[in-house]
């Protein structure tokens, strides 16, 4: 599972980009239409920075942040750690580990954002295995 290459592991819903000019509120509208807990900051396309719950929660709202008035660029984390899509998993794992966050943006060449990884993935990829594991063991009983 971990050693799966991360193109195979992202899923489409959690493309979720704003611009950094746009409001904090515009951002977390966007985060609970989408229901994502992390967004992908751009500048001309370009990633710079990532938005989470986190930030959210401490940067905006503990900090008394006006959401309306406040650029996301501003209370975003900035510069994040990326990953190539032909990464294993496993070393996203471990970034996520050594850095302490749970979301690693996956960007192309250019830093242009392709998909986000997030720690709750492995444990998807833990369900989805075990659930073929157990139609396998139904099929074999049944042949039994």
């Amino acid at each position: 599972m971990p050693t799966r290459p991360i193109h195979a592991v992202m899923r489409p819903e959690h493309l979720v980009v704003a611009d950094a000019k746009q409001s904090v509120r515009d951002v977390v509208h966007l985060m609970a239409k989408h229901d994502a807990n992390a967004v992908m900051i751009t500048e001309h396309g370009i990633l710079t920075g990532i938005f989470t719950e986190h930030d959210a929660t401490f940067s905006v709202l503990a900090a008394d942040v006006d959401a309306d008035a406040t650029p996301v660029a501003e209370v975003m984390t900035h510069n994040p750690m990326t990953i190539a899509p032909d990464h294993p998993f496993v070393h996203a794992l471990h970034m996520m580990y050594e850095g302490g966050f749970r979301h690693v943006p996956v960007v192309d060449q250019d830093r242009r954002p392709i998909g986000l990884v997030a720690a709750t993935d492995a444990l998807n990829l833990d369900a989805r295995e075990f659930g073929a594991d157990l139609e396998r063991r139904e099929e074999i009983t049944v042949i039994l």
